[in-house]
């Protein structure tokens, strides 16, 4: 526990980001009022936007925070036209930069169906899981796999002729994050909907490719000192119509980087949609959270897009610093939201343009920090 409260980073970040980040730190607001807030925000400007304007993805004294802080909040990066000269996005330092520099192995992805939320199928809107069947997290490296830079292209003439993406999966790698996911699974209350049981599902390709072989050689280690834990096994392309068709067998999954970023996205629809998909990227001693949805340019400034991804994203992020540091305060703050943003989806109302409503992002905001208010601490 600190007496003298946590930091806490915000970068609001490109297009729809700032929006959303706004009505976090409006949900932040009415969860300390009335006592001393436990936490202290700091905001950085920074990505594709701010690149345009000062040639800079951020700061250097944000990045000095950002090492510094207890955790980040993220809103969104990325914007049309704005790319660095080797023509990655401008802002990449925000997003993979941190989950590199900070060594943030785990990308931890909840999917929970909250009642009241709606998935839209085949163009309508309809209930088509019950929200009990829908409780689950899926952990995905965040490090490595395709995602290092092991790449390149050869030009010959001024044209590609071959381009080179190189998967690298390292026994340190993926030994963290499966263990990562079986120690979550243990933390768990309830285990899977369907029956109770506590597993861990391996996500690979091991059927096919070597980086998946070594994956699952690795997850069978570790699950060796987990043995009340069940073990699973899918390989990704049949696991993609198991999680639609049968997504109460699923409790903690894991997955190298790539395919964990693929299924991540569709598991997404499950729980209403990225407008309710946040994520946390987390290593030994730093963390960064987030919604999931990207910065939405189209939508930017037009006070429409869904901040519930947002409001998750702190729920997520409150719980994790309890739970670091032993903090009771917020691991209380953390139910406390959960407890309002339940009750506000149940309610109805609150249902932004990609649940059919027409609440705009504040309105979603104003419910929100209003039930918040109403519930205890």
């Amino acid at each position: 526990m600190k007496d003298a409260g946590y930091s806490i980073v915000l970068y609001p970040g490109d297009g729809t980001g700032p929006e959303v980040l706004r009505e976090g730190r409006k949900v932040l607001d009415a969860l300390a009022e009335g006592d001393a807030a436990p936490w202290r925000l700091t905001e950085y400007p920074g990505g594709g936007q701010y690149f345009l304007k000062t040639g800079k993805e951020w700061e250097p004294e944000a990045e000095a925070a950002s090492k510094s802080a207890d955790a980040i909040l993220l809103g969104a990066v990325g914007w049309p036209g704005a790319t660095l000269p080797n023509g990655d996005i401008a802002g990449r330092a925000l997003v993979l930069g941190l989950r590199e520099g900070l060594d943030l192995f785990a990308n931890v992805r909840p999917c929970k169906l909250y009642p009241g939320v709606l998935h839209r199928i085949s163009g309508t809107y309809k209930e088509v899981w019950s929200p009990s069947m829908v409780d689950m997290v899926i952990v995905r490296e965040n490090t490595e796999d395709l995602y290092t830079p092991a790449r390149g292209r050869l030009r010959r003439g001024g044209e590609t002729e071959v381009a080179v993406d190189t998967r690298i999966i390292t026994r340190k790698g993926a030994e963290r994050v499966i263990r990562y996911a079986f120690e979550l699974a243990r933390a768990r209350p309830r285990g899977a909907p369907e029956d109770g049981v506590k597993r861990v599902t391996c996500i690979d390709k091991a059927n096919v490719m070597e980086g998946c072989r070594f994956f699952r050689e690795t997850f069978d280690r570790v699950a060796a000192d987990y043995p009340e834990i069940e073990k699973d096994y899918a390989y990704v392309d049949a696991f993609t119509q198991w999680l639609v068709r049968n997504p109460e067998h699923y409790n903690v999954a894991v997955a190298t980087n790539m395919m964990g970023d693929i299924v991540t996205d569709l598991a997404s629809v499950l729980q209403g949609g990225m407008g309710f998909a946040s994520g946390g990227n987390i290593g030994s001693d730093h963390a960064m959270f987030e919604p999931v949805h990207g910065s939405a340019p189209k939508y930017a400034g037009k006070n429409q897009v869904n901040p519930f991804a947002t409001f998750f994203a702190v729920e997520q992020m409150l719980r994790w610093l309890g739970d670091r540091h032993h903090d009771g305060r917020l691991t209380r703050q953390a139910a406390r939201l959960e407890r309002a943003l339940s009750q506000v989806l149940a309610q109805g109302g609150s249902g932004t343009y990609d649940q059919g409503g027409h609440a705009s992002t504040s309105d979603a905001g104003d419910r929100v920090a209003s039930a918040v208010r109403a519930v205890a601490a």
